[in-house]
């Protein structure tokens, strides 16, 4: 069962979030990647987040470029832990996006990376998933270990 749910804004944004997928296979954690949209089909983003913890999911990562309403609309209708990644893709490198992600209002909160965080969003989910899953702990602790070269 995955304990990630990847959902993008988008399908143009795979490319950026290819990174994300690769770091939670090399971390071993089951997930999943949905391009559903908070603009074109927002009863498709709400139902998704409502169901996301039956079908097993313990964080949602967002992507979304430009508005990217995404990450704060998923949160409104989870209590899971929601993490925004940025897209830049836009006239304005992102910026527009980051602030979007970052402004969320009091009581919805989201984590928010950094523009095109991806390989970061996935490492801050393995990070939430090691407090209760111990293989998710171990392998984070092993690749924080290569990336120090020790």
């Amino acid at each position: 069962m995955p304990l990630v749910a990847i959902i993008l804004g988008s399908k143009s944004d795979l490319d950026v979030m290819e990174e994300c997928s690769n770091t939670l296979e090399r971390l071993g954690i089951s997930h999943e990647t949905h391009v559903i949209s908070a603009h074109r089909t927002p009863d498709s983003v709400r139902q998704f987040a409502l169901d996301a913890p039956s079908r097993g999911f313990e964080v949602i990562i967002a992507a979304a470029g430009m508005a990217a309403h995404l990450p704060g609309i998923v949160a409104a209708w989870s209590a899971l832990p929601v993490i925004g990644v940025p897209i830049g893709k836009s006239g304005m490198g992102g910026l527009d996006s980051l602030l979007a992600i970052a402004q969320m209002p009091p009581g919805v909160p989201v984590a928010c990376m950094a523009v095109n965080g991806a390989r970061n969003a996935a490492l801050y989910a393995a990070a939430v998933l090691a407090l209760k899953h111990e293989p998710v702990r171990d392998a984070l602790a092993n690749y924080r270990e290569e990336q120090a070269g020790t």
